[in-house]
């Protein structure tokens, strides 16, 4: 049985312009046929532009419904999300969508990368999507993405013809098409070898150092001793360490 969910009538101030990105006293049930699920509990974090964030957790945590609290993949049940001045819980999923591809880049494990199409048109397509750009200023900005991730000299190429180190650099590449000031990744490195992580990671810190805002899911504690703050969620419930 899921208890009530404590009410407090005096949230935070949600403009302060130093937050990028705001969670108050938030909330997230679901209803299982073993009854209700308590998967986030009274969870209240702040993260600020140009942090390098990890979060971690064993499997089941909460660590995915977090970060779809974040995204607007999913709502909070209760409680504030507030990410770069939008309130999450307000908007309809054609505002979120919008504001998603707008705001936001989000880098999986997988990849997610269409296979019947070339790399230079993965990454086009947050921007034909968003249409933030025109078309030969898109084009250009894809190849020039590709080129700083390494990439040029492969984008005619398809998906399965590059390694999966290299599909994971046009994730990257793709998830900053539109310029977004927060980078969500979850489990970036899961998939490669140490090697190939290490350079993903080393990707990521030089856009931190641009002044991007990544927030990353992990379960190699190696990567994440190195960033700045770290998230631990264990059933539900968030603690937070220095770096």
């Amino acid at each position: 049985m899921v208890s009530k969910i404590p009410v407090d009538s005096n949230p935070p101030r949600t403009d302060a312009p130093t937050s990028l990105i705001r969670l108050w006293r938030v909330y997230k049930d679901y209803s299982t046929p073993a009854g209700p699920f308590r998967a986030l509990k009274d969870i209240t974090i702040e993260i600020l532009p140009g942090e390098f964030v990890a979060v971690v957790g064993k499997s089941g945590a909460g660590k995915t419904t977090l970060v779809n609290m974040i995204t607007g993949v999913d709502h909070a049940t209760s409680g504030e999300v507030v990410v770069n001045g939008a309130h999450l819980r307000q908007m309809n999923e054609t505002q979120l969508s919008q504001w998603r591809g707008r705001s936001m880049g989000i880098i999986y494990q997988s990849f997610h990368l269409l296979p019947g199409l070339s790399l230079l048109d993965n990454v086009l397509l947050p921007m034909d999507f968003c249409n933030r750009y025109r078309r030969r200023e898109s084009r250009e900005r894809a190849m020039d993405l590709l080129r700083q991730v390494g990439l040029e000299q492969h984008a005619r190429k398809r998906p399965a013809e590059i390694s999966g180190g290299e599909q994971q650099r046009v994730a990257i590449a793709r998830a900053l098409a539109n310029d977004p000031a927060i980078i969500i990744a979850d489990e970036p490195t899961g998939r490669l070898d140490s090697l190939t992580a290490e350079s993903i990671f080393n990707i990521f810190g030089e856009l931190v150092r641009q002044g991007k805002t990544i927030l990353m899911v992990t379960h190699d504690q190696g990567l994440a001793r190195r960033v700045a703050r770290t998230l631990q969620i264990v059933d539900g419930e968030v603690s937070e360490h220095g770096g």
